[in-house]
């Protein structure tokens, strides 16, 4: 009988701690699985952190981040920028669109988007040198016009565009649109507001600003800027800049310098009229 007793403890015993290390691997199973939880949500973590940075980076440059804003009118920026172009232009006659002497031989009208990048590329690198060769002396007059390409909206265009018409009310398109290049922020980051416009203005030497505020909604800027899109699209241009030339008073004709940097093929085309 104690024999048999015997054993039996022995087998509870022996079941117990079977039963005992069976619990044991089981707790450390689950703590093992509970840790590798842990870890889990932690590289989720991570990575999801990542991933919302990455999204904020995003954000601040398509919508923001990387745009270039106009300097503060009285800025050192903005006047080093206002004396560039002041010394530019200074002593050439301007009238609405036109910048030269009315009695040019030869007129260069330039169709251009103020949100172009390739218009910023030829009126800071090739024009100044057209302007100062030709221009200032008399020999050729610039008309600006408007067309549409770079800048995605077109209520954003016609403001901008209008804007600089009306500041060719009291001849100061000019400054304004090389203003507005010089200060050109990045396509699409939506950095044309009335604040941007606004701060050109400010910047424009001599601009009266109530009156140009006024002169802004004369419905002539408006329909301006629509004869232009059709004289665009009757001469077949399908992007900007783009340029009709001729001789004053004649018929211009479709002009592709094939350059937007060097203005020698430029100069060589008003040399031939000139002469011709």
């Amino acid at each position: 009988m104690s024999t048999v007793e015997g054993n039996e403890d022995e087998l509870t015993r022996k079941q117990k701690r079977e039963q005992a290390r069976a619990q044991r691997k089981e707790l450390e199973q689950a703590e093992a699985t509970d840790a590798m939880r842990r870890k889990r949500l932690t590289q989720l973590g991570i990575a999801s952190a990542v991933v919302v940075v990455i999204i904020v980076a995003i954000v601040l440059v398509t919508s923001g981040g990387s745009k270039t804003s106009v300097p503060k009118p009285s800025s050192k920026q903005a006047n080093q920028t206002v004396a560039e172009v002041n010394s530019l232009l200074a002593g050439i006659p301007q009238s609405g669109n036109t910048l030269g002497a009315k009695n040019a031989p030869v007129t260069l009208q330039y169709f251009g988007d103020l949100q172009c990048p390739i218009c910023k590329q030829f009126s800071l690198v090739a024009l100044p040198t057209l302007i100062r060769n030709y221009v200032a002396p008399g020999k050729l007059k610039i008309e600006y016009h408007s067309m549409q390409t770079a800048t995605p909206e077109p209520a954003t265009f016609n403001s901008q565009q209008i804007a600089a018409l009306a500041a060719g009310k009291q001849n100061k398109m000019w400054p304004y649109i090389e203003l507005f290049y010089h200060e050109q922020g990045e396509e699409k980051t939506g950095y044309v507001t009335e604040s941007y416009l606004q701060g050109l203005a400010q910047q424009v030497s001599g601009l009266n600003l109530p009156a140009w505020t006024a002169a802004r909604s004369d419905p002539q800027f408006a329909n301006a800027v629509t004869a232009d899109a059709q004289t665009a699209t009757a001469h077949g241009f399908t992007g900007t800049p783009s340029f009709l030339l001729g001789k004053t008073g004649g018929t211009l004709q479709k002009f592709e310098p094939g350059t937007y940097s060097e203005p020698g093929p430029y100069a060589a085309a008003i040399e031939k009229l000139a002469k011709g």
